[in-house]
């Protein structure tokens, strides 16, 4: 098992920055590809980035520029930079996680075993 906590989440006016954390524990010392996704209200989770074990970022096409995965494998731990936040932005943002190999990623929610309880972040006009 595979425990995952999201923080970094907040208040963020329009143009702002936040970044997000996820750090994993449990049974962290295999090969791992991690993923954030996001929630807006009332509307369905969808694919923000994925990074690979081997730490090769990809993004959702309306947030490559803005946005930035990272990962230090030592310490268990993914983030996501968001840079120049919009209104449309504000989501409740998950972390996921799944066993992997090299430089798979998904993009998929059915492709991630492991989800944490998700940040909240919110975005002002």
């Amino acid at each position: 098992q595979v425990q995952l906590v999201e923080s970094g989440g907040g208040w963020v006016q329009a143009g702002g920055s936040l970044t997000l954390s996820c750090e994993g524990s449990g049974r962290t010392s295999n090969n791992y590809a991690m993923a954030w996704f996001r929630q807006p209200p009332g509307k369905e989770r969808t694919f923000v980035a994925a990074i690979s074990w081997l730490g090769e970022p990809h993004y959702a096409d309306s947030d490559e520029g803005r946005f930035t995965a990272s990962r230090v494998n030592a310490k268990n731990a993914v983030y996501l930079q968001m840079n120049n936040l919009k209104p449309e932005d504000t989501a409740v943002y998950y972390c996921a996680a799944t066993l992997t190999r090299g430089s798979w990623y998904g993009t998929k929610e059915y492709e991630y075993e492991y989800w944490g309880q998700g940040t909240q972040v919110t975005v002002s006009s």
